[in-house]
């Protein structure tokens, strides 16, 4: 390989790992500000017209999980009345909703509540959670039990560590279909492509590949002329192979239409490229599944949301 060969992957690496770092920062930015746009106007769609949002499987509501939460131990010594507990837990979860979890079985004796420490809108604050501890503990003693609580300078400094982990891999990959000026992809065409691939059109234009738990794998979009897929790393189990599934899907549609593939930035993607951004995800993957939240887990899902 000569001298210029060389210099020449040395740029392209240097290149791809720039933007992939870009692309992070910036997907940070923007989930700090709002949720992420695939969501909103979905839920207009009206029931049994074509296109219409397929149902959401139903998953079991999420229990306190030490990772990510902040979790209390409820010690109770006699048989608690499941109206005395929902009197009593319901203004504590609408007040820390969607962070506040329960676990509570009447068959066993002690029970835990937990407080998310961290999510895409942010990591929790002291004074919520001092206030979330003495919500419990007041709890507790109304249902003639005791806590046991974790340390509070430690939860906080935990959470510090957790949201930036979550800053270091919070990563959302969208790659564009740049169609040609003046053409357009037929609509049966990306319905054909994206039924071979397993993808399911969940509202008009928006189709989605989920995995078999019922999380989101990856997404296409499209409308007015532009055509965009979509991965949520954290959401994604197997990332690189869901990227890569995703990527071959959107050479398929640009070469059907005769486009190319852009980043946000509307720079050309070619592909050593797409195959540096797979490499990245995989190893940001791999940091994620190190600290037992692995992508796509209900851990990550509850994280990054």
């Amino acid at each position: 390989m000569t001298e210029l060969q060389l210099g020449l992957l040395a740029i392209g690496a240097v290149v791809v790992a720039g933007l992939f770092a870009y692309n992070r920062v910036l997907e940070r930015r923007s989930r700090r500000r709002a949720r992420r746009s695939f969501s909103s106007g979905y839920d207009d769609v009206l029931g049994g017209e074509p296109g219409a949002r397929a149902p959401a499987p139903q998953r079991p509501p999420p229990q306190p999980d030490e990772r990510i939460d902040y979790v209390i131990e409820i010690a109770l010594h006699g048989p608690v009345a499941p109206a005395a507990l929902d009197e009593l837990w319901q203004p504590i979860q609408r007040r820390h909703s969607p962070r506040a979890t329960l676990a509570a079985n009447p068959a066993t004796p002690v029970w835990k509540a937990g407080l998310q420490l961290v999510s895409r809108a942010g990591s929790i604050g002291e004074a919520e959670l001092i206030e979330f501890r003495a919500a419990v503990e007041t709890m507790a003693a109304a249902l003639g039990g005791s806590v046991a609580a974790p340390e509070m300078k430690a939860a906080m400094e935990r959470a510090r560590q957790l949201d930036q982990l979550c800053g270091e891999t919070d990563i959302q990959v969208v790659l564009h279909v740049v169609q040609p000026e003046g053409g357009e992809l037929p609509r049966q065409v990306l319905e054909e492509a994206a039924q071979a691939g397993g993808l399911v059109e969940e509202a008009v234009g928006r189709f989605v590949l989920r995995s078999p738990g019922g999380g989101l794998v990856y997404e296409v979009s499209s409308g007015n002329g532009a055509l965009s897929l979509s991965l949520d790393l954290p959401h994604a189990p197997d990332t690189r192979r869901a990227f890569e599934g995703m990527a071959r899907l959107a050479h398929h549609l640009a070469a059907a239409c005769g486009g190319t593939l852009a980043d946000d930035n509307g720079s050309a993607l070619g592909e050593a490229a797409v195959a540096g951004i797979a490499a990245q995800l995989e190893q940001v993957h791999g940091v994620l599944e190190a600290r037992g939240i692995a992508p796509g887990s209900a851990a990550a899902i509850r994280l990054f949301s």
